[in-house]
């Protein structure tokens, strides 16, 4: 067999018309996982396959599968249509996001290829009629997935051959594991399956033993991360919490940095309290609320790869917190709830050009330090991690540090040296600010985004229309006025501005709101996006690297 080290996508025996596929989407050559996997694929192999986030292992299963579900068609007996392929993933987004990415590598035989996603609940009436068409490839959640099977409207156990398990490290995590039995009990004794991780945990091992038949395992010898060269990742000690709202504002309303960014906390709470925080300085942001429906939330992340924002805010506690064996997720920390168990942010969703990952609450796991820091240097893109940590986070810090460095012992987030002195005269308005951020403002602001929700839902209309006195009292009910925003907040004089800094940063401009038409966003400068601070006497600068 050729080398496999020097093999491309025409070395692998494809079909031309997933060949097409794959050069308008400007693949010229296949990543690392997707070079070692797809030809093990094509083999019949079971994979155990770990490769880091970003790095092609969408295509890494879907380009195999579709080979193989056109092979058999070109050249198999001639068979009644039925579900031969099943994907699974933890969360509706995901499920979406992989549903996109088999239909595009299929665009050339879409006719041959059909792919259903069955993700949504609130959809079993249309889903039940796509799955009676028999498609060949179905994406779903293990829940969604079971439901299906329970109620016949999916039948696997004489036709499916190839089973996909995605994000695997998560399904346990999200309460999955005894569906995820209950769903094996409808397979056939033999098909081909892959695990597709980031990590290997516990977790794994056991799918591995559930799932799996002598797999071959590819671990490969990548970092979890892109190296120094491509991702930057440096700590910033803040004495106090009001420190870290400090920092957060200077850097966003100095415009320090460049390109869209992901702010990260660990509860919905606290995402609410950054955004009316941020809001009264005139910096949009928006919330990955896992309370709002899917397409809302689709919505959003659409809106943020299009430029409408350059920062949103979302939380990964329901996903990578302590795993709840068995069970649903319920309430998390402070009391949040996670209204939609399947709801993920943290892993996997496709944030285009994002320069910066800021972890504005430090990550409560490794794993959730690498998914977070993933979300950046993408495609051989730079990218920044900056990782806000209180005196007394220290010690988790440096274990998180030593699980992370590995071998070599390397640290691996550089301290960030930055002058708090120089930014003191913000501290007033940000103290302001704060003092403005109520509990019960963060409560008004939850509320309104679920009650405009309701307002235009369209599978509400048909209630509204039966019942215009709830429609009327919804629409006059008391308007909400989160926190109050002072007009003069938004505006920075020059005598705040560091003298450092002076002529070298524009302070953020307020964006217009998003109008109906579609503008493309500019794709994130090839550079550093944190600016340098190097300037008179070197007032912000990173570390220097160890040698």
């Amino acid at each position: 067999m050729a080398d496999t080290e020097a093999w491309g996508f025409e070395h692998m025996g494809l079909d031309p018309r997933l060949l097409q596929a794959v050069t308008d989407m400007g693949w010229s050559r296949p990543t690392l996982i997707q070079e070692k996997a797809i030809p093990l694929a094509l083999e019949g192999k079971d994979l155990l396959a770990r490769a880091r986030t970003g790095s092609g292992k969408t295509a890494a299963y879907a380009i195999p599968m579709l080979q193989l579900l056109l092979h058999r068609k070109a050249t198999g007996p001639v068979v009644e249509q039925a579900v031969r392929g099943l994907v699974l993933v933890p969360t509706k987004e995901l499920a979406r996001q992989a549903q996109s990415m088999i239909q595009q590598l299929a665009t050339y035989c879409a006719r041959d290829v059909r792919v259903a996603n069955v993700s949504a609940a609130e959809d079993s009436a249309s889903q039940r009629a796509v799955l009676m068409e028999k498609p060949d490839v179905v994406v779903g959640t293990p829940s969604r997935i079971l439901s299906h099977l329970r109620q016949d409207n999916l039948k696997l156990r004489d036709s499916l051959e190839l089973l996909v398990v995605d994000e695997a490290d998560l399904l346990f995590s999200f309460g999955f594991e005894e569906e995820l039995k209950s769903l094996l009990c409808h397979l056939p004794r033999i098909y081909q399956a892959f695990l597709m991780s980031a990590t290997f945990n516990e977790d794994v091992q056991a799918l591995k033993e559930l799932v799996l038949h002598n797999p071959v395992t590819l671990k490969l010898q990548e970092s979890q991360l892109p190296g120094p060269d491509q991702l930057q990742q440096f700590q910033v000690v803040c004495e106090t919490e009001e420190d870290k709202f400090l920092l957060l504002y200077a850097l966003l309303k100095l415009s320090l940095i460049r390109g869209k960014s992901l702010l990260f906390v660990n509860t919905l709470e606290r995402s609410y309290r950054l955004r009316l925080f941020l809001e009264q300085f005139s910096i949009p942001t928006c919330v990955l609320n896992g309370e709002l429906p899917l397409h809302s939330r689709c919505h959003i992340i659409s809106q943020f790869n299009q430029g409408f924002y350059d920062s949103v805010i979302a939380t990964d506690a329901e996903v990578l917190g302590p795993p709840v064996k068995g069970k649903r997720r319920g309430r998390g920390p402070k009391g949040d709830k996670a209204a939609d168990p399947e709801a993920g942010v943290a892993r996997g969703i496709d944030f285009h050009h994002v320069s910066a990952v800021l972890n504005f609450d430090l990550p409560p796991t490794p794993e959730a330090y690498i998914h977070r820091a993933g979300r950046t240097a993408r495609a051989n893109n730079p990218g920044i991690v900056l990782t806000f940590v209180l005196p007394t986070e220290q010690a988790h810090l440096e274990k998180m540090e030593e699980l992370l460095s590995g071998e070599n012992g390397a640290p691996i987030l550089l301290p960030y040296q930055f002058r708090m002195e120089e930014i003191e005269g913000f501290r007033y308005r940000c103290r302001d600010a704060m003092r403005s951020v109520t509990k019960q403002a963060i409560r008004e602001a939850r509320l309104k985004e679920i009650k405009e929700e309701l307002l235009h839902s369209e599978k509400l209309k048909t209630y509204f229309e039966d019942n215009p006195r709830d429609l009327q009292l919804l629409r006059h009910d008391l308007p909400l006025h989160p926190a109050v925003v002072k007009p003069h907040m938004g505006h920075v004089p020059d005598y705040l501005v560091p003298p450092a800094l002076r002529g070298l940063v524009h302070p953020h401009k307020k964006r217009k709101k998003p109008s109906s038409s579609c503008r493309k966003s500019k794709k994130a400068k090839a550079q550093n996006p944190l600016r340098s601070f190097r300037h008179k006497g070197k007032k912000f600068r990173p570390a220097a690297k160890p040698s």
